[in-house]
């Protein structure tokens, strides 16, 4: 997975745009500025748009790629951001608690998903919040971009039992209207996650 990012990400072009998430960016601006951590960042549009707003913003992707366009990205909006290379299952250079964690269009295959979820929700500080934004299943029903097999796809249910563990204040499944660059253009079927951890 890790060739197949750092080729799509090669080119100049910021395959899913420069602006952040909407979903993302909306429920951000609500929040008191704390330490946010984006896990497969990418291309860091969500990243830049944080750090404008006074996160101090931990990122992270396997693709050096990414990483590269990211910083590229931060340092034209003028804001700093830290990212490091790390993966998913291992997340070795994480530290520390956060107050927002934030999901967006990240799908971890099935074997892995709720083991990764469940970490990334005790990364949580008490009253942090986790927003997620990924593809559902009926995505496989249209071609507005994300992964083409089931396995790497959400239900709301599924969701709800991977963050158990944290008070879930909405999760849904919608169909919405993507306009995030080439790759995420069109109707798109997601699933939508706010949670906040009360411990």
């Amino acid at each position: 997975m890790k060739q197949h990012w750092d080729e799509r990400y090669a080119s100049e072009e910021y395959i899913y745009g420069t602006e952040p998430n909407r979903w993302f960016a909306g429920h951000l601006r609500i929040l008191k500025a704390g330490r946010l951590l984006l896990p497969a960042e990418g291309e860091g549009r969500n990243a830049a748009f944080a750090a404008a707003m006074g996160w101090e913003v931990h990122a992270f992707d396997q693709s050096r790629e990414g990483q590269r366009k990211a910083l590229k990205l931060a340092a034209q909006k003028g804001v700093n951001i830290r990212y490091t290379i790390d993966s998913l299952e291992e997340m070795a250079d994480i530290e520390g608690k956060f107050d927002a964690i934030a999901l967006i269009f990240v799908h971890i295959h099935e074997e892995q998903r709720a083991a990764v979820h469940r970490r990334l929700a005790s990364m949580l500080r008490p009253r942090g919040m986790l927003i997620l934004e990924a593809f559902s299943r009926k995505q496989l029903n249209y071609t507005t971009g994300g992964p083409r097999s089931e396995a790497m796809l959400y239900t709301a249910a599924m969701l709800k039992g991977d963050f158990s563990g944290l008070e879930l204040s909405f999760c849904e499944e919608a169909r919405i209207h993507l306009d995030e660059g080439p790759l995420h253009l069109g109707d798109a079927e997601v699933v939508r996650l706010l949670a906040i951890k009360t411990e």
